[in-house]
């Protein structure tokens, strides 16, 4: 069965609302059903014979993707070159994002990281699907 990749998406914002680990998105790729599962949650809201099922595969979180600071590298090396040393220096010490949403802002460029990084998030799904066997509805768009 093929499922709309907006579907996928918004399984994987589900599994990636409220932290890391605090919903399991998960996905049965023959059937197109979704299930979610709250960290908190006292009752078990996704059935035993569906996490057992060789056909449900669990939505990754962003971090699986490891986009992180290497994505943050390479935008700034095909935008922003002059600001290479720059950006390394804030990625020494904690709390790197903020300063760097702010070295963003104050060159113009927070739009385009945004941009940027959403692409490369959707395309990272949509290699993740393919890797699991997951056949998409809409067409590739990246």
């Amino acid at each position: 069965m093929k499922i709309e990749f907006r579907d996928i998406e918004d399984a994987y914002m589900m599994a990636n609302t409220g932290g890391y680990g605090a919903c399991t998105s998960l996905v049965d790729k023959v059937s197109g059903q979704f299930y979610y599962q709250p960290e908190n949650s006292e009752d078990a809201i996704i059935p035993a014979d569906v996490m057992d099922s060789a056909t449900v595969v669990a939505l990754p979180d962003k971090k699986d993707f490891d986009l992180g600071s290497p994505l943050v590298f390479r935008f700034v090396r095909e935008r922003f070159p002059d600001g290479y040393d720059k950006v390394s220096e804030i990625f020494t010490r904690r709390g790197a994002y903020g300063r760097y949403k702010k070295w963003l802002k104050a060159h113009d460029l927070l739009v385009q990281w945004d941009d940027y990084s959403s692409k490369a998030e959707e395309s990272a799904l949509r290699e993740w699907c393919a890797k699991n066997g997951i056949e998409l509805e809409t067409p590739e768009a990246v």
